[in-house]
């Protein structure tokens, strides 16, 4: 990980993103009243997203567990869908 300050990484913009991108590191670029701004790599960047995405689900999951524990769930019916042989390929 890196710290810098705006100015520094302002004037070696190329060689921190080149740091970024090919050798996997975090640049923090410090700034005045606390406003620090993080760059990370795009995979590292997909790779938190997906994480979070995860967590949202499981906690929507556990929800549903929940709920269900609490016998607070309904029961339906499946309805039969007959697909027409245009939209057998889509299906």
């Amino acid at each position: 990980m890196l710290a810098a300050n705006y100015s520094t990484v302002r004037t070696r913009f190329k060689e921190y993103l080149d740091q970024v991108t090919e050798e996997n590191e975090t640049v923090i670029i410090t700034r005045k009243n606390e406003k620090n701004a993080v760059i990370i790599s795009m995979e590292d960047y997909n790779a938190m997203a997906k994480a979070h995405r995860n967590a949202e689900y499981e906690a929507m999951l556990e929800e549903s567990r929940a709920q269900l524990r609490a016998g607070q769930v309904q029961e339906h019916e499946l309805i039969e869908v007959e697909v027409e042989d245009d939209e057998k390929d889509f299906y």
